[in-house]
């Protein structure tokens, strides 16, 4: 497997008036492509920074990260947004569906960015939406569905688009145990028969051990991996 994602000596600094706080403090490692990996620690170890660096989300205050062979550290804000439309699938704890619209209009969104066409955009949602077992309730608005039903369809969403990565962040964590558990299994299914490139972010340890490596954060710096 080639790598996806090189972080190369990566720091964040926040700064706040006269003080400032460093979140990350030289992260180093790489992402193989078609890997499901879990990245874990307590609150405040950096992990959701990290995450939020490797999606585009954020950028990183020095050091190098390496995306394709393609260093997109300097990226400004305007080509982050592009990457991340096309590159990166984000499934969040809070699903963050969008309750005026039912499931096939939200998993449909992401690509009205991307100017496809409403036909072409219905297709793909869709045939995704059958992939994760949602197709009966593809009408159905947000609170119309149970939490697991919703996580599948915020999973359909970030699928939508044919990403490079999926980034799940804590994403059993407003789900019972035997939802959550269905969650990963449909991760997994992903990973090993379509090769899905995943990083769940969680610091739920049995989440974690259904990942093939583990990557653990302490304090801005990787302890584990």
């Amino acid at each position: 497997m080639s790598s996806l994602i090189d972080l190369q000596n990566i720091t964040k600094v926040y700064q706040t008036g006269a003080s400032e706080f460093r979140a990350l403090k030289g992260i180093s490692f790489q992402l193989l492509r078609g890997e499901m990996l879990a990245i874990v620690g307590s609150s405040g170890s950096g992990k959701s920074t990290m995450m939020n660096i490797m999606g585009f989300l954020d950028h990183c205050s020095t050091g190098n990260y390496f995306f394709s062979g393609e260093n997109v550290s300097r990226l400004t804000d305007k080509e982050l947004a592009a990457t991340r439309n096309k590159k990166i699938g984000f499934v969040f704890q809070s699903f963050f569906l969008l309750p005026r619209l039912n499931a096939l209009q939200n998993v449909m969104l992401p690509l009205f960015y991307r100017e496809e066409s409403p036909a072409l955009a219905r297709k793909k949602a869709l045939k995704i939406l059958q992939k994760v077992g949602m197709e009966k309730l593809i009408d159905h608005k947000p609170n119309q569905l149970s939490g697991g039903q919703q996580q599948r369809v915020a999973i359909a969403r970030a699928l939508v688009g044919d990403p490079d990565v999926i980034f799940a962040d804590e994403p059993t964590g407003s789900l019972d145990s035997k939802t959550g558990q269905e969650v990963m299994d449909l991760f997994l299914q992903l990973n090993q028969e379509e090769g899905r490139t995943i990083v769940v972010v969680t610091h739920d340890k049995e989440v974690s051990r259904l990942c093939q490596r583990v990557v653990t954060l302490k304090d801005g710096l990787v302890v584990c991996d």
